[in-house]
């Protein structure tokens, strides 16, 4: 079996959130509900994006999530629900690779 056939169905789901009580609260519920396996909260992130016709910048925490693609609507729905902006960022980027067992523990943590 090679990495891709281990990885196959896994995604890492990229998130920001405004401060760090907002990271914290979509953290723990995507975890607590069994939406991601894993939240990594990552403090100190500084964007700059266009919105509404003129550029801004905010500072932001990054949220790195490990789940399952089939988990990725129901936990887009939830962040849209918890999450404090009108459009908050929910990308999902597919794994190709890693430890076998790891990729286990996040498919086993992340089927509801």
């Amino acid at each position: 079996m090679n990495d891709r056939e281990v990885a196959e169905g896994l995604c890492v789901v990229l998130l920001t959130a405004p401060d760090a009580a907002s990271a914290q609260r979509l953290a723990r519920a995507l975890v607590e509900e069994g939406l991601a396996a894993c939240v990594n909260r990552i403090p100190g992130l500084h964007s700059i994006y266009r919105w509404q016709g003129a550029v801004q910048e905010a500072a932001e925490e990054l949220l790195i999530a490990k789940t399952l693609r089939a988990r990725i609507p129901a936990l887009a729905e939830r962040v849209a629900d918890l999450h404090p902006y009108a459009l908050p960022e929910v990308i999902a980027l597919p794994v190709v690779g890693g430890s076998a067992a790891y990729l286990d523990w996040v498919r086993s943590e992340s089927t509801a």
